[in-house]
């Protein structure tokens, strides 16, 4: 082992250990050693933590989620440059989706020596406990459910490319090379249009509508796939996406999640751990949820606000508990709402084109995606919600009953998670 090996190896040490003198002991050993050696090892043992989480299921997008959430900031852009500096060296082919991640977080490296002197902006030792943080966080990481064949592995040579080839986001659908027909295309700018308005109105009504149609759309568009799907030579089968559930109220966001994944066919598992869910799902559904979580956490988040402001006088002092009963009781109206479009849409279908050939093409993508969630989370476990606040329920479940297509009573339903 080398001197820069062994600083290192002893600044890590330090960082994991509960003896904060001795942390900033090594840190202060590890500052003044050989600083292209040493540069040079955390650079290199960063790039060999990286590289091992691709195989236990992380994807880039994964890894700077978290990275976000448990790293100062200049950590989280200085592991953004190690994941480009693995992809240079990373064996094997990659998936273009792999590198539509990479292109979508601006991950790039610069070879040249010196790489962390140019990143620490005159901080040199601020900068090495970053980076020493971020080593940290990387090779602690645990293994997490595998959506795609990983760089390198069996199956990633569908899609792979050099390190400049992107052709495409890492979204749902993005392990097929070629991007979503023209007509899903224009489906989905369609659907975005749509709800960028219902974020942006101030009348309840007009976001009903809008978040309405844009759910019938989404829902009609993924029975016209399920149908067509059907008689492929290749069919699609079930993927998944990660969504992120960040603190504050992340068990609510999870509910939303949940609820928006049932409505349009999915599964969702909360890892509260690791401050994400996964959705399981056929490319269409996923790509309906994706977007819909996002308007609807928005459009949930504006309700709330709102609903502060129209608590009557004397009510007391806004909680976390209000806060937090509001966003549940939206979620799972809003839930309501979606599942009600969603029938609607598979009623007219059945009865005016699809016949009796579309229940069991749904049941058996039912069937499929249930299936895939027993193979990668066989021990999920249910968290039961509890109502904190009455009046941050029933304002919740006002502001949802406002956007609502069918009202109905409210069930308090488990969120599942790990």
């Amino acid at each position: 082992m080398s001197d820069a090996d062994r600083l290192l190896a002893d600044a890590l040490a330090g960082a994991r250990g509960t003896d904060v003198r001795e942390a900033e002991r090594a840190l202060d050993r590890l500052v003044v050693g050989d600083g292209p050696a040493v540069d040079a090892a955390l650079l290199a043992r960063l790039v060999r933590a990286v590289g091992r989480l691709w195989p236990r299921g992380w994807q880039p997008a994964d890894l700077d989620r978290i990275a976000l959430r448990r790293l100062a900031p200049r950590g989280a852009r200085l592991l953004r440059d190690v994941l480009a500096a693995q992809r240079r060296e990373q064996p094997g082919p990659v998936p273009g989706w792999f590198d539509g991640q990479l292109a979508e977080l601006g991950a790039e490296w610069d070879a040249a020596p010196g790489w962390l002197d140019r990143r620490a902006e005159g901080d040199r030792i601020s900068t090495l406990r970053d980076a020493v943080e971020a080593l940290v966080l990387v090779e602690g990481l645990p293994p997490i459910a595998t959506l795609r064949p990983p760089p390198g592995g069996p199956g990633a040579a569908q899609g792979s490319g050099g390190p400049g080839a992107v052709r495409g986001s890492g979204g749902p659908g993005a392990e097929r090379d070629a991007g979503p027909p023209a007509t899903a295309s224009r489906l989905l700018d369609r659907v975005r249009a749509l709800l960028a308005k219902a974020e942006s109105t101030t009348f309840p009504a007009e976001a009903e509508a809008l978040t309405g149609k844009a759910q019938e759309l989404m829902a009609r568009h993924s029975i016209d796939a399920a149908l067509l799907d059907a008689t492929a030579e290749r069919p699609d089968r079930p993927s998944g996406i990660r969504l992120g559930t960040d603190a504050p109220y992340a068990a609510a966001k999870a509910l939303l999640i949940q609820e928006v994944a049932g409505a349009n066919r999915c599964e969702s598992v909360w890892s509260d751990d690791l401050g994400f869910a996964t959705v399981l799902g056929f490319p269409t559904d996923l790509a309906a949820v994706e977007l819909l979580h996002t308007s609807l956490l928005v459009q949930a988040t504006a309700a709330m606000l709102r609903g502060r402001g129209e608590r009557r006088p004397g009510s007391g002092r806004r909680t976390k508990g209000y806060d937090e009963s509001f966003l549940n009781a939206f979620a799972l109206r809003i839930g309501e709402r979606l599942r009600a479009a969603t029938v609607a849409e598979e009623r007219a279908a059945t009865g005016e084109r699809a016949g009796e050939r579309l229940l069991p093409v749904l049941a058996a993508r039912t069937d499929a995606v249930r299936e895939r969630l027993d193979q990668l989370f066989p021990g999920v476990t249910r968290h039961r919600l509890q109502v904190r606040d009455r009046d941050g329920w029933a304002s919740g479940t006002s502001a949802a009953d406002r956007a609502s297509l069918a009202a109905g009573a409210p069930d308090r339903r488990p969120v599942r998670g790990r």
